[in-house]
């Protein structure tokens, strides 16, 4: 890796963070060290930060920093866009096979370092390793997905209506973008974005969110060894947001992709209107789980703990509102209790652990509140609603001895939740089940529907034709049925209402960085 120089460079120590000697001497795929970048990667190179300021990253379980990184400013990102400018023209020119192959190149080289990439997320995340691993496959899969959509862009030549020419239209890129991704899936919101741009013929410059940049810039270095042209995709860590953002201002950007949280989406699009930047947003959500009066239970169970536990419950897909019909709650409640009796907390890295800390002290403090409130309103806990480093009941199991500065929060169940109550309008985004019990099947899809956010939702059913009936009518831009892990590279990604713009992934991802131009022909 010649085009990164030593003062970039930090080795991280996964293994030795927040783990035992004998956990260090246990069997499994995790690295002893990971040299991971740490500077702004501008132009193909590492390099500091204009005004040499850093930023510190923390260990979510142990809640002390393990290393620095580089900060942008203002202007390094007008930097960045200049290059990204310089060489747009140049990289929409290559050929669509030129093209694939180098994304097919980024893929194989994820793969190749998964170990890597799998314990750097646990630690700056403090996810369990099984959910990192899982976004090292997932995340890859984007790049060899859109690999795949290169060759396919075309366009249409066709008879005008009158008889009098003929109407040719054509894909081209939109032109430089900027990538704002946020903390809780590092890999795979900047492969959802970054893959499809790159197939399009668009430069990219992102930013990584400031509590977990490292994925990112490892990601970077592996698109220089795959021959990614310098300059065509920029990596700008910062700890001020608007330092990128600002590229806003610029009528040479040419579109914003986002996703993050509704309210700072909303503030993104608005900004970017005055310039009539092209948009796509992936915002908050507030996912209904419905488990309808003829659901398998025993199904509906694992379907559920797959969509609230994944990454800790910390995922914009995660079912927050658990709506369940009355004939079968007692027996859904019993058993999703003793499934998350399983869960074992700990941190990340630690080969037993399932449910890693939460990503930082605000986020942990925030679902702990909220938990509160539902009990103060007449919530009953069925099981945690506690901090396991400093609390326990004897149900929440632990990998170690938890330090106490970490960010714990236990697996929790919350029944006698009202609709009225207030986190049932938020989202919790934390491990965190909130049961409403319903009488009917259609009060449960007004329910599931009753709220501002549509990005996804679930519904278990047995009956498939009342199942699917009633998966249509919910209002979301993704819908499980029968299963609570949803996404795929080969799928349309994204929300409705005020969970978001535009689709990622599947076949219509990347039509979100191309534009259509029609030639008119007078033959």
């Amino acid at each position: 890796m010649g085009f990164m120089t030593k003062e970039f460079i930090a080795t991280v120590h996964p293994q030795s963070t927040a783990t035992t000697a004998a956990t260090r001497e246990s069997a499994d795929s995790r690295p002893a060290a990971i040299d991971v970048p740490t500077g702004l990667f501008v132009g193909g190179e590492f390099c500091s930060g204009g005004q040499g300021e850093t930023f510190e990253v923390l260990d979510a379980s142990t809640g002390q920093g393990f290393v620095n990184v580089h900060s942008a400013t203002e202007d390094d990102a007008r930097k960045a866009l200049d290059i990204a400018c310089d060489v747009q023209e140049e990289w929409a020119a290559t050929s669509p096979r030129e093209r694939a192959e180098i994304l097919r190149r980024i893929h194989e080289l994820i793969i190749d370092h998964g170990d890597d990439l799998a314990a750097l997320q646990s630690l700056e995340l403090g996810r369990a390793l099984p959910d990192s691993k899982g976004e090292v496959t997932y995340g890859a899969e984007y790049f060899r997905w859109f690999s795949e959509r290169a060759c396919d862009i075309r366009g249409d030549y066709r008879i005008a209506p009158a008889g009098n020419g003929r109407i040719v239209t054509m894909q081209r890129p939109v032109g430089p973008c900027l990538a704002i991704t946020p903390w809780n899936f590092p890999l795979a919101m900047v492969a959802r974005k970054l893959a499809p741009a790159l197939a399009a013929g668009c430069t990219m410059i992102a930013k990584p969110p400031q509590l977990t940049p490292l994925t990112m810039l490892y990601v970077a270095q592996l698109t220089k060894q795959a021959g990614l042209p310098d300059g065509v995709f920029q990596v700008l860590p910062t700890k001020s947001a608007s330092n990128v953002s600002c590229l806003l201002d610029d009528d040479r950007l040419r579109k914003l992709t986002f996703t993050g949280s509704t309210e700072v989406g909303q503030m993104l699009a608005a900004k970017a209107a005055e310039k009539t930047i092209r948009t796509s947003l992936e915002l908050g959500g507030n996912a209904p789980f419905v488990a309808l009066s003829h659901a398998n239970v025993d199904r509906a169970v694992e379907s559920a703990f797959g969509s609230k536990m994944r990454g800790g419950g910390q995922v914009c897909v995660a079912s927050n509102r658990f709506i369940i019909h009355k004939d079968i709650a007692e027996e859904f409640i019993s058993g999703l209790v003793d499934r998350l009796k399983e869960c074992v907390v700990g941190p990340g890295n630690h080969p037993d652990t399932t449910v890693g800390p939460m990503v930082s002290a605000e986020q942990r403090d925030k679902v702990a509140d909220m938990v509160d409130g539902a009990v103060n309103q007449g919530a009953t806990v069925e099981l945690g609603g506690f901090n396991p480093a400093t609390a326990g009941d004897g149900k929440v199991k632990t990998s170690a001895d938890l330090d106490p500065q970490g960010f714990w929060y236990a697996p929790t169940v919350l029944t006698g939740v009202d609709q009225s109550f207030d986190i049932a309008h938020q989202e919790i985004f934390g491990p965190v089940v909130a049961i409403q019990v319903v009488d009917s099947d259609e009060e449960a899809l007004k329910r599931a529907n009753d709220t501002k956010f549509g990005l996804a939702g679930y519904v278990c059913g047995e009956k498939l034709e009342a199942t699917l009936a009633f998966a249509e009518k919910m209002e979301a831009g993704m819908i499980g049925v029968n299963k609570g892990v949803l996404s795929d590279a080969a799928a349309p990604f994204g929300g409705v209402k005020q969970s978001g713009l535009g689709r990622e992934g599947g076949f219509e991802g990347i039509d979100e960085y191309l534009e259509t131009l029609y030639l008119s022909l007078d033959l």
